[in-house]
């Protein structure tokens, strides 16, 4: 089932982490001191690559010219593929597999890698000479063949290898789950096969990061990472940021099918990135087809029933993937499309007017240029169109009251990566993302919010239309060896963002239980928006390896923002250590600091409408004078207390995040981790209304006095309890707390119809406890099963006054225990297509799915308003779904 890709040298481009690089681009025309910042680091940038290349030229054996004009000997590289030949004459492609490469004259030493995940391999650098490839692996005959290499060739030999034939007495091993000194990092992985396999309420790689220890989705489907929205975190997809310019949030859709692995950072364990201060999300894609291939998915719909009749589709979402090469050895092309229908019930309201409509369309292109052995030029091009009808209903919020939203956007890159004799890899990214969006409600009516939830129409609505630039060159320097092996990285990261738009909302009713009004928002402003921001980072990292047991990462990000910063350094220090010879027990560790990007809503934030509040008693007359909360920034003012002023608070987000973690092998195929992790983010936008005592001289505050912290303690088991079977289970234990009136929790995706004053404590995403388990594994009749179980704390609540004031403690409240049970399960039939080339290897997947197969009713929405005859009564229950699973695959 898996993908075919290229066979050229560029392993080096994945080998590890530290050699992963983010595009970038930004127009430095700043004002002052930023545009001289600018100008200082080109100038850095251009002396050090040029020091870097002249260096590489001169000591590490860069062709040169010589004085009879011929270049240097150029040098050779094997590769191929691991396959077995299964019992009905199938050939299946090995991933995971170690191929030796010996050289018996002793010029160099013996090498290793494994076969990815198409089952291919790659030895480059080589001397022409006589070579010896081994393959030896548990269950398979041993493999080797002898090679003579020419100057210059780029040979490839396949490798095939027999099963061992079977005794009577039959041992059953599962893979060997290998713990590693060789990264400090603390980092949770979801490969493609799960991504492809569990069963996930839509096939996006958002409904798989819930999955990983601190990601939690809350009622309104927003996702938090270490106790922050996804809009204070960023999402890099290879290298590059791939998030809304304005807001941050995770919209510009990435397919599964496209997805390698995808990786969440818990801490900044790498100077290579910034810009968050909530988490870091990390998708590697797969490289594009090397042979002419196809997959569909979701070929088949699920449907809705009323009292016994169908009523129209719940969910549609065909995929097709499809690609191969468009010049042999040259040019390869990969192409998904992913169209969506989708029509989420919300129980609660009444049919037919209980459902969120969202249809969108994603697709996404790369082409791969094989320029030589040495270097690659990728480009790929992601267009992401969506629109979502009745948003934001829940049971307490009726189709009539709520907001519609749409997206269009485009984002291309080219990524040029070139490895020199000397190993050192120097990767240039560009990118460009246009990301244009817009909500509004159903009609002009003024809104209503009432006890028992919301009428009228929706307040507010806006549009943006936003760019973002981003250069980011990066240049990996060869092995160095020195008290061990050093991999030093050093890049720039230049970008800029900026958007233009518009916020207009008309009148807020807020009624009492009777009816009557108890009070009253008005705006004014014309809401014309407009902000941009530059930014310049230079990063320096060292992952030095000083034996198979101690290895220390440590490195320096520096950072100028136009609207934040002028300067900042964010450091870390890593280690990862063996305390024994037998490397089954590991200790990591780690520090550092991270500063996060300034919203682009903080930075226009005074142009926003200017809410006018006025309050009525029970007759309906008004009680004093209306107040107008003028928009303004709060600075701290020392001694003479807090002052309002007209410029942002020059200042970012920072975060410290430290963790040790504790991993142990506890027998065979089964390790268990033990991870404290503690975060604390200081310097976030918080917006604050500040009442006069007259109402005079009042003002709605944005100040960068926000904080927030998160701990964590995780414990996992991850095992392979037989062959084909793979069990992680984890339990968290968590505490969040932090201002609960960020800009992100006011202003995103939706404005917030009513802002009380500033608070802190527990944020919405709190869960002291939870329990996640999810598996893979083969069946007997070669079905294969794929479970979830998530059991977790409620989610915490706050009851409100008629006002919609706090009463009691702000989320003080619980909804009960959440328990959801997802599984699904399918077997692949061979697919024999006439006129097909490899029909041979096509398979058909039929199964099913169940998402929350037990029918627990866990709640979504609750009456709180004290004045509500339901009060405490928990309304929005989810239900079971089941569906088919129809795929064809390779």
């Amino acid at each position: 089932m898996n993908s075919k890709s290229t066979r050229v040298d560029f392993s080096f481009l994945k080998a590890s982490r530290k050699n992963s690089s983010r595009p970038g681009f930004s127009n430095c025309g700043g004002q002052g001191l930023f545009r001289a910042r600018c100008r200082e680091v080109t100038l850095y940038f251009v002396a050090g690559l040029s020091i870097c290349l002249l260096s590489a030229s001169t000591t590490f054996g860069l062709p040169q010219k010589a004085e009879n004009g011929d270049t240097s000997s150029p040098t050779s590289s094997i590769a191929g593929t691991v396959s077995v030949v299964t019992g009905h004459g199938q050939v299946d492609n090995l991933s995971g597999i170690a191929v030796k490469l010996n050289d018996p004259s002793g010029r160099s030493t013996s090498q290793s890698v494994l076969t990815d995940q198409s089952g291919h391999f790659l030895f480059t650098q080589l001397p022409a000479g006589a070579y010896t490839l081994e393959v030896s692996t548990e269950s398979f005959k041993p493999w080797s063949k002898a090679i003579t290499l020419a100057q210059g060739e780029a040979a490839v030999e396949d490798a095939t290898i027999e099963i061992n034939a079977v005794d009577e007495q039959i041992e059953v091993k599962g893979e060997n789950l290998e713990i590693s000194t060789n990264s400090a990092e603390v980092t949770a992985t979801v490969s493609d096969r799960q991504l492809e396999t569990l069963p996930l309420a839509q096939q996006k790689f958002t409904e798989a990061l819930p999955l990983t220890a601190g990601v939690i989705r809350t009622h309104e489907g927003r996702l938090n990472f270490n106790g922050q929205t996804e809009n204070q975190g960023i999402l890099v997809v290879n290298s590059t940021e791939a998030v809304d310019p304005v807001t941050g949030s995770f919209a510009i859709t990435v397919p599964i099918d496209v997805i390698q692995s995808m990786s969440v950072h818990s801490s900044p364990d790498t100077a290579e990135y910034g810009g968050f201060s909530g988490g870091l999300t990390e998708i590697e894609t797969k490289p594009p087809l090397d042979a002419w291939n196809f997959k569909l998915h979701d070929l088949t719909p699920s449907f809705r029933g009323k009292n016994d009749h169908l009523v129209g589709i719940g969910q549609f979402t065909p995929r097709i993937v499809f690609g191969g090469p468009l010049i042999a050895g040259k040019l390869n092309f990969t192409e998904e499309i992913t169209y969506d229908v989708i029509n989420q019930e919300v129980r609660g309201l009444s049919w037919p007017v209980n459902e969120t409509k969202t249809r969108s369309v994603a697709s996404f292109t790369q082409v791969q240029y094989i320029v030589s052995p040495r270097h690659l030029i990728d480009f790929n091009v992601n267009v992401f169109p969506l629109r979502t009808q009745f948003a934001n209903i829940n049971a307490l919020v009726p189709q009539t009251a709520s907001s519609d939203y749409g997206q269009n956007g485009v984002s291309a890159g080219i990524s040029d990566s070139y490895q020199f004799n000397s190993g050192g890899l120097l990767n240039t990214v560009f990118r460009y993302t246009r990301f244009d969006s817009h909500a509004h409600g159903q009609g002009g009516e003024d809104m209503l919010v009432t006890p028992d939830g919301w009428g009228g129409d929706f307040f507010n609505s806006w549009t943006r239309n936003a760019n973002e630039l981003e250069l980011r060159p990066t240049f990996q320097f060869a092995d160095l060896n020195w008290l061990g092996r050093h991999q030093l990285k050093v890049g720039v990261d230049v970008s800029r963002r900026s958007f233009a738009g518009t916020s207009v909302s008309h009148p807020i009713q807020i009624l009492r239980q009777d009816g009557s009004v108890a009070e009253q928002i008005n705006f004014q402003g014309p809401g014309l928006l407009s902000a941009a921001s530059n930014e310049a980072d230079e990063f320096i990292e060292d992952h030095w390896i000083l034996d198979s047991r101690l290895a220390i990462d440590m490195g320096v990000r520096l950072s100028s923002q136009s609207i934040g910063r002028s300067a900042a350094a964010g450091p870390h220090l890593g280690f990862a250590y063996s305390p024994t010879q037998s490397g089954r027990t590991v200790i990591r560790a780690g520090a550092g600091s991270v500063y996060g990007h300034v919203p682009l809503l903080a930075e226009s934030f005074l142009d926003n409408p200017t809410r006018v509040i006025s309050f009525y008693d029970p007759s309906g007359a008004i009680i004093g004078q209306s107040i107008a909360l003028q928009n303004a920034y709060l600075e701290a003012g020392g001694a003479a207390g807090p002052q309002i002023s007209s410029r942002i608070p020059e200042t970012s987000p920072r975060t410290f995040t430290w963790s040790v973690e504790v991993e142990r092998e506890i027998r065979r195929n089964v390790d268990a981790k033990v991870t404290y992790l503690d975060s604390q983010t200081r310097n976030l936008f918080v917006a604050d209304p500040l009442i006069g005592a007259t109402g005079s001289n009042s003002v709605l505050a944005l100040a960068n006095t926000g904080a927030a912290r998160y701990r964590r303690v995780e414990v996992n088991v991850h095992a392979h309890p037989f062959e084909h079977g793979d069990l992680n289970v984890s339990y968290v234990w968590s505490r969040s707390r932090g201002d609960l009136n960020t800009l992100s929790q006011l202003y995103m995706p939706f404005e917030q119809a009513v802002i009380r004053p500033n608070v802190s404590g527990v944020v919405p995403s709190d869960v002291p406890n939870r329990l996640v388990t999810w598996g893979l594994f083969e069946l007997p009749f070669k079905l294969t099963l794929s479970p979830v179980v998530d059991v977790h704390t409620g989610l915490p609540y706050s009851n409100v006054d008629a006002l919609q004031n706090y009463v009691g403690v702000p989320d003080g409240l619980r909804f009960p225990t959440y328990f959801s049970l997802d599984a699904r399960i399918y077997r692949e039939f061979p697919l024999h297509l006439p006129f097909m080339e490899r029909s041979s290897k096509r398979k058909i997947r039929f199964g099913v799915y169940s998402l929350n197969l037990t029918g627990r009713q866990n709640a979504h929405d609750v009456y709180n308003n004290i004045t509500a005859p339901r009060l405490g009564q928990f309304a929005g229950l989810d239900r079971r779904i089941d569906g088919l699973v129809i795929d064809v695959v390779d």
